[in-house]
This record gives structure tokens, sequence and C-alpha cells, in this order.
């Protein structure tokens, strides 16, 4: 059994670039059929961020956050960026980020979390640890996405999914007569999916000085179709078992926020593991994929339209890169 942790989402925030692209804008420029991109991939619209840096953009993410939790820069005890588009390889992104909240987040404890499009969730559960045990106070984990600059325009199943933005999320002690908690998150990962979606450069393995590393290596690169049918295989059984190790079934929730990998697959994957339709949370079709920051941003939006409500139980979810899949429930 998986305890719950008198722990809560204090306040989140969220930031979207100002710059709007259509999917006919991308058709046209692209050369597809009319309606081609929303058939399929359920996306009408995206942000993709011009000056905006990552770091700003979960800066201006970080200070929504904090002014819905009541609180100032200064009652940050910890920043943890979880992202997959980081600012650049040395130092962690987080560094950044502080510098952007200004003097008063000056020596607050940095690092970062990549786990693709599960980052957020992994910095949760982090966070939420470190919370419970009284370590730290409060703890901010933001997740600042640029995909849009590294997509390969060519591949056009996962170019034009991606979308730019920010989510951030202060993570805080729970009051003695307030409702909410957090279980113990669950993530398992399968290897054998590693190349099904990847971005070669950046890393040691295709430094900037081999001849071997070509503009296409700093491109990603998705085997759309078989990642959603690994993903959609082990999701099942995986998801089946963390609502029987929380000791609730999918009726219960009152919301389901899954990664918003595509329309088909958050909606595929919500049918095959039992969760009610009604309940799920979507928003790729104003939104495109933002990697790890989509989870938070669908949470964000369902807790402003009052679709989740504090004392609501919810359940987060998704899958990402490696392949890994991850899940947390909570009472928001």
């Amino acid at each position: 059994m998986r305890k719950p942790r008198r722990v809560k989402i204090a306040g989140i925030g969220k930031y979207l670039p100002e710059h709007r692209v259509t999917s006919a804008e991308l058709e046209e420029r692209m050369h597809l059929p009319a309606g081609w991109i929303e058939k399929h991939t359920g996306v009408v619209e995206r942000r993709h961020a011009r000056a905006e840096t990552v770091s700003e953009m979960g800066a201006h993410a970080a200070r929504a956050a904090l002014a819905d939790a009541k609180l100032e820069v200064g009652d940050l005890d910890m920043i943890v960026n979880a992202a997959a588009s980081p600012e650049q390889c040395i130092p962690c992104t987080a560094v950044f980020v502080q510098r952007a909240l200004g003097e008063k987040a000056r020596g607050v404890p940095c690092f970062d979390v990549d786990s693709t499009c599960l980052s957020w969730l992994f910095g949760l559960e982090v966070a939420s640890s470190l919370v419970a045990a009284g370590t730290y106070r409060h703890v901010l984990v933001v997740s600042s996405e640029k995909p849009s600059i590294a997509v390969n325009w060519k591949e056009h199943e996962s170019s034009v999914l991606m979308g730019d933005g920010a989510c951030a999320a202060v993570v805080g002690r729970a009051g003695e007569t307030e409702e909410s908690f957090m279980h113990q998150a669950a993530f398992t990962t399968f290897s054998d999916g590693a190349e099904l979606a990847e971005l070669k450069g950046g890393g040691t393995r295709y430094p900037p000085n081999d001849p071997q590393t070509r503009p296409e290596t700093n491109m990603f690169h998705m085997e759309g179709p078989r990642i959603f049918r690994m993903a959609q295989k082990v999701s099942v059984p995986f998801v089946s078992k963390y609502l029987d190790d929380v000791g609730c079934p999918a009726e219960a929730f009152d919301a389901v926020v899954p990664h918003q990998a595509s329309l088909f697959a958050v909606r595929m994957t919500a049918r095959a593991c039992g969760l009610p339709p009604e309940k799920l949370v979507e928003n790729i079709q104003t939104h495109g994929n933002c990697l790890a920051a989509s989870i938070p941003m669908a949470l964000h939006d369902s807790v402003r339209s009052g679709q989740v409500r504090r004392g609501d139980r919810v359940l987060l979810a998704g899958t990402a890169a490696g392949v890994s899949v991850g899940a947390m429930a909570m009472r928001y």
C-alpha cells in the first residue's frame, strides 16, 4: 500500500509564449492538406517561443505559482527544474530560473531532473518526499519547455505536435484540517524502447567537435506509432497495479490528468486503463505536446476552470522516452 503524504500543491502557475501558431499555418508552410494536422494529432494551435528563454518562461510560471500560494520568492527552500529542454548543458537550468527570479532567490539550492515528458512528475515526487520528511517547507517544481527549437520539420507527425511553454507548482505541507495529500508515485522504464524517441546531440556521444555530429543529430526524432504501441502495452497493467496499490478504483477519481502526447493517445490510453472519459483533462488542442510541462499545464487549466477543486481526487499519469511510465494519485 502506498501511504499518503501530508503535502499539497500550494500554488500552481502557467506561462505561454505570445506567438500563436495555428495548424492551418503549418499546413500551408509544410504543403500538407488542409485539416491534416488536426486529423492526425488533434492539435489546432500551439505556442512557439521567439525571444523568450526557457528560464524566463519558467520564472514567469514560478511567479504565478507563488502568487497562487500567497508566498514570496524568499519563502522558497529549493528550486527543481524538471524538463527536457535545458537552457544549456552546464550549469543546470534551475540556476538560470533562480537568476530570473531575482535577488530574493539568491542562495536557494537548485538542481534539474530530466525524464523527458515525465520530468515534472519525477520532480513532484522528489519535492513531496522532501517536504513530507520535514527537510524543506516550500519546494518549487518548474517545467519550462521549448521543443519547437529542435524539431525536424521533415518529420511531419512529430514536428507539428510540439508546443512551447512553462508551468510551475509550489509544494508545501498540508494543514492538519486540510483534505489535501499526495500518494507516493510509481514509475517503470523499459530501455528496449530507447531509440523510439530521441535527440542524440548535446552529450558526450555526439560532441560538437566530432565529425559524425551533423545538424540532424541535434533534432528530435520519434517513431510515433511504435512508441504508442509499446506505451499502450505497458501502461495498462502498470496503471491498474498502481490503483490497487493506492486503494482507489479508477471510477473514484474526480479528474484524470494525462500527459498530452496526442489527442488519440490520451483518449485511447484512458479507455484502455478503464479511466472515466468524462473526467479526462485535455488541452492538447490549444497547447500541443509541451513535453514535461504538459501534465502540470493540464492540471493548472483544470484548476482554473473549476474542473478540479480542493479535496478532489486526481490521478496524474503519463509516458516518456525511454520508454517510461509514471503515475501519482492525490487529493488536490
